[in-house]
């Protein structure tokens, strides 16, 4: 188990581009706060892009963390989503 705080923004890259499950265990991370703070916006989007890339089980989990998010929110993780596939 990971202990302490993850820093995302100096954290090296991961190729999560190629691998669903990479992308699904990081809205995993930021939806549970296990590693990470609690960050909706960012469970969403990676969600979001777990379940583009074919996983299932991430739709309904990007529709729960959904239904704690304002619409604001909600677009926020949306354009996150596509500013990362336009730069991967």
């Amino acid at each position: 188990m990971l202990q302490g705080f993850l820093n995302t923004e100096t954290a090296l890259p991961i190729e999560a581009g190629e691998n669903p499950d990479v992308l699904f265990d990081l809205g995993l991370l930021f939806a549970s706060g296990r590693g990470a703070p609690v960050d909706l916006v960012a469970a969403h989007k990676w969600f979001n892009l777990a379940a583009l890339k074919g996983r299932a089980d991430a739709i309904e989990l990007r529709r729960e963390v959904a239904a704690q998010m304002s619409a604001e929110d909600i677009a926020a993780a949306q354009r996150e989503a596509r500013a990362w596939i336009t730069s991967h």
